[in-house]
């Protein structure tokens, strides 16, 4: 039904024009193409947005609470009417039972890695948070069985973990609770869940702007290449709750990952409110369909003061690069201000 009254509209133009171009006999009109475009945001709901791309497919995922679930679409920017499917629902007893937070798909050696969040049953202190994964060897993560690999074997509790490979290894970031802050840290991996050797803290929380809502946090970091073969890692900075909620930036100088010395960080935000849209926070990155274009997708507030909640919603923002090689995000658009789709998009 969608599909039937989106292009009627369009048929009966042509039709006129066709008409009127029959009487005119020698009339005629350069051709156009329209460009696509979308609003913001994507979703009513969807904190902690993660999208992963694969054979020219978008898989989207975000904080549902007591499950994670899949969205598929050629088209990200439609989400309302893809397929979707719950693939994974936790134990009700154990140490991945609640709180099941931050999801991210990932594809690595053939196989599908589902990263999240998850607080021990009976517990929903900080000290009792981990990361854990699920591992599918089905070509489609909507098929075949997800096998629980348990925890990764960080050397603190915490959250928002991810996995990035760089110059043929596998490193795993997260965000450890540092006592009363938190910080970024990062790991050498033998396998998608098993951390080799040890992990390293590459940043504190220690900027005002880290320091929003009564706490002082780091955490969601991300990985960007540059255009030059540049290290960023983002993060989301300061209390959810707050409306200050922003991206930072980490850049990497240097091959070694691991020397808290090797990395950078920006004094500022790289993506905060502005437009009507507070509390920007919780990022991924993926490239438009023609592969020309870098995108963030991240979740954002519509109003102010509405706090840490599923009414969060997913937005999306080109990404461009600066002369000396650094991200330069776009700042949110308004709510319901269109936009032009990421490069490649096909129209339905």
């Amino acid at each position: 039904m969608k599909s039937m009254y989106k292009f009627a509209p369009l048929v009966a133009g042509i039709s006129v024009v066709l008409g009127a171009c029959a009487a005119a006999g020698s009339l005629s009109t350069p051709d156009r193409k329209e460009v696509a475009t979308f609003t913001n945001p994507l979703l009513s709901s969807g904190p902690d947005p993660w999208v992963t791309q694969e054979g020219g497919v978008y898989y989207y995922t975000h904080t549902l609470g007591d499950r994670i679930g899949l969205w598929r679409t050629r088209d990200i920017t439609d989400l309302n009417y893809v397929e979707y499917r719950t693939v994974w629902t936790p134990p009700a007893h154990g140490p991945n039972a609640h709180s099941i937070w931050a999801p991210e798909l990932h594809r690595l050696n053939r196989k599908w890695y589902l990263y999240y969040s998850a607080t021990a049953s009976d517990f929903k202190d900080d000290a009792h948070r981990g990361v854990f994964v699920l591992e599918n060897e089905s070509i489609d993560p909507f098929q075949g069985k997800w096998v629980d690999r348990g925890r990764v074997n960080t050397a603190r509790a915490g959250i928002d973990g991810t996995v990035f490979e760089h110059r043929g290894t596998l490193y795993f970031a997260y965000s450890p609770y540092l006592d009363a802050i938190s910080g970024i840290a990062l790991a050498r991996l033998s396998d998608p869940w098993t951390i080799a050797g040890n992990e390293v803290v590459i940043a504190k929380a220690d900027q005002p702007f880290e320091d929003q809502g009564g706490r002082q946090i780091m955490e969601g970091p991300e990985f960007l290449a540059g255009p030059d073969g540049q290290v960023f890692l983002t993060y989301s900075a300061g209390a959810c709750w707050s409306d200050n909620y922003a991206l930072g930036l980490l850049r990497a100088d240097g091959s070694n990952l691991l020397s808290p010395t090797a990395w950078t960080k920006s004094p500022a935000p790289v993506l905060s409110s502005g437009n009507g849209v507070f509390a920007t926070g919780h990022n991924g990155f993926f490239r438009s369909p023609d592969g020309r274009e870098q995108w963030i997708v991240f979740h954002g507030n519509p109003e102010a003061k509405m706090g840490c909640t599923a009414r969060r919603a997913p937005y999306l923002s080109r990404v461009r690069w600066t002369a000396s090689g650094e991200p330069k995000i776009d700042q949110p658009s308004s709510p319901h201000t269109r936009i032009a789709k990421p490069g490649g998009t096909t129209q339905r």
